[in-house]
């Protein structure tokens, strides 16, 4: 199916492009085409190779500290459910687990490097090492499906819009998320039933046994001294959090009360490009409790990872280095897919299909309700985030743009995934070439996470 997806992005994009007269020049599709490839090497993959082998350490001390058995048995229950073919103490659980939690935080590219690794482990158990497994497939049907407590993108873009209380995004954008994320697990169980999607012979590999599951050393108890250090830790944190969301008052009050008021301010003094930037103290309301709980994700994962290990007597230094690196050799395998898919997304976005199908599409779409000046967003996000992202821009900075229309626009920017991305980057990490019913059920989430922002967008906002 890949192949025929592929083939028809770069056709059809060449013979429109052909039509409308942008092939050749600066601003044809060729010369976008070979500006994606340097994009696909240079500002994707070499990037996410660091991203990737500082994630890898985190996430090989959170195994070492016992975190992530915990974890996966905690959420055992429905994870064996959605994924009855990985052991519930495989990594694979656990790498999963972690991957969605960071999309359900909104950290955006942190969830790509746990994902990667959550393939890579799925990959181990998987028999036909040419074709996904079932259980690879409803994982990135979920990605694409990219279910979303704090929809941190789509708030800055509305904010940046001018938009007026942009956080009312936040309850329709769980909503259409939801939606999108049962039927990615309904459609992935249904698609893996019918025969057009089986494993062909041709794909299976006959192991010499089957891998179980990587058991890493079990981690020490945790000491008298070991639980205070925590204790401590979690206490220093907890102040943190109260500092970064409370009311600025406590900051400058503790500064004063400190005497390191007059040090702070000749820091900042001293470091004009962090006196410019707008930091939490020039927030207010929800903007600084949504900035605030986005911010502290990270350092709490970290905190979690190095003080539990540090806790249970593991060398935190030697295994975050011995995670990472598999990071860069991972990126380096994804290149090859990532400047073929992008090249072939250059072709079909410059050549003016989309414009082409709003004219065609437009009876149809007004007939059903489905707003016209939504159609060219809807096509795109499937297939790239920047372009997707100009278009979301122009919505919202559009002067005859309603207010509906920019929230509708938001909720269903926020509510899918680049969904050829997602399966470029991800099945290219462990060279699978065939996608099965993955592509199906992941755009099959796409169009309900696009249904229900519509649908709520039209309740919420009129």
């Amino acid at each position: 199916m890949l192949n025929k997806v592929w083939a028809f992005l770069v056709i059809s994009g060449l013979l429109v492009a052909g039509l409308f007269g942008r092939i050749t020049g600066e601003t044809g599709v060729i010369a976008g085409a070979l500006a994606a490839t340097k994009t696909a090497v240079m500002d994707i993959a070499l990037p996410l190779a660091g991203m990737m082998m500082f994630w890898l350490g985190v996430l090989r001390l959170i195994e070492k500290a016992g975190v992530l058995a915990f974890v996966a048995r905690a959420l055992s229950p429905l994870m064996k459910r959605i994924f009855p073919d990985v052991p519930p103490e495989h990594p694979a659980m656990s790498a999963m687990i972690m991957n969605l939690g960071a999309n359900m935080l909104g950290l955006g590219n942190s969830a790509t490097p746990l994902g990667l690794k959550a393939m890579g482990h799925l990959q181990e158990l998987n028999p036909a090492k040419r074709a996904p497994s079932n259980a690879m497939c409803i994982f990135l049907a979920l990605n694409t499906a990219g279910f979303s407590l704090i929809p941190t993108g789509a708030i800055t873009y509305l904010s940046a819009a001018g938009v007026k209380e942009p956080y009312r995004v936040i309850g329709p954008t769980i909503l259409a998320t939801a939606c999108a994320a049962v039927v990615a697990v309904l459609a992935g169980k249904f698609f893996q039933r019918l025969p057009m999607f089986a494993v062909k012979a041709e794909d299976l590999i006959e192991p010499d046994e089957v891998k179980e599951a990587a058991q890493s050393d079990e981690p020490k108890p945790v000491s008298r001294s070991g639980l205070i250090w925590l204790a401590v830790l979690l206490l220093a944190f907890a102040g943190v959090a109260a500092l970064e969301l409370g009311p600025p008052a406590w900051r400058s009050g503790l500064l004063d009360a400190t005497g390191l008021k007059t040090l702070f301010d000749k820091a900042q003094a001293a470091a004009p490009a962090l006196k410019a930037a707008p930091g939490p103290i020039e927030l207010s309301g929800w903007k600084r409790l949504l900035n605030g709980a986005s911010g502290l994700a990270i350092p709490a994962i970290l905190l979690l990872a190095v003080g539990v290990a540090l806790a249970r007597g593991v060398k935190v230094y030697e295994e975050f280095v011995e995670g990472a690196k598999e990071g860069f050799g991972v990126a380096t395998r994804i290149m090859p897919f990532l400047v073929a898919m992008l090249a072939a997304i250059a072709l079909f976005k410059g050549s003016g299909i989309l414009m082409l199908l709003g004219y065609f599409l437009k009876p149809v779409l007004d007939f059903i309700g489905f707003p016209v000046d939504l159609l060219p967003l809807a096509l795109m996000r499937p297939l790239s985030g920047s372009g997707s992202l100009g278009l979301l821009n122009e919505i919202l900075t559009n002067p005859h743009s309603t207010e509906g229309l920019k929230f509708t626009a938001a909720i269903l920017y926020g509510s899918t995934e680049t969904t050829f991305y997602v399966l470029a980057v991800y099945f290219g990490s462990v060279g699978i070439r065939k996608v099965r019913h993955a592509l199906a059920a992941g755009l099959t989430a796409d169009f309900v996470g696009m249904t229900a922002a519509v649908v709520i967008g039209r309740l919420m906002f009129g």
